[in-house]
């Protein structure tokens, strides 16, 4: 990741920690508390890339072109990996658009967009 996309994610669980707490953002994440606060002071020994692009995940928008507006990154992954839909045609042509995003990292013959 580059520094600038990595700083935006630590914005990002700056915010989330001030709306919840240390424990809570850490769990959501999925890492320890003390991970978080280290993270937080500077102080985290690993490379921030993993922890930032899962705080990204989580936390983050995504501008999704098939709607032409941000939506929660969470709700895109969850968007892209549902199965084909066939009750409806909006919904199958909102599939199709995620068989082909550049945000989607199973997108065949591209690299992901982060």
């Amino acid at each position: 990741m580059k520094p600038a996309e990595i700083e935006a994610a630590m914005a990002l669980l700056r915010e989330r920690v001030k709306q919840t707490s240390v424990s809570a953002t850490a769990r959501d994440l999925g890492y320890s508390r003390p991970a978080v606060s280290m993270a937080l002071s500077g102080s985290y020994a690993g490379g921030l890339d993993r922890m930032a692009r899962r705080v990204l995940e989580r936390f983050g928008d995504v501008s999704c072109p098939h709607l032409s507006t941000p939506i929660p990154a969470a709700d895109c992954a969850e968007h892209r990996s549902r199965p084909m839909p066939t009750g409806s045609a909006r919904s199958f042509q909102h599939w199709q658009a995620c068989r082909r995003c550049p945000h989607n990292p199973e997108r065949a013959g591209a690299a992901h967009v982060e």
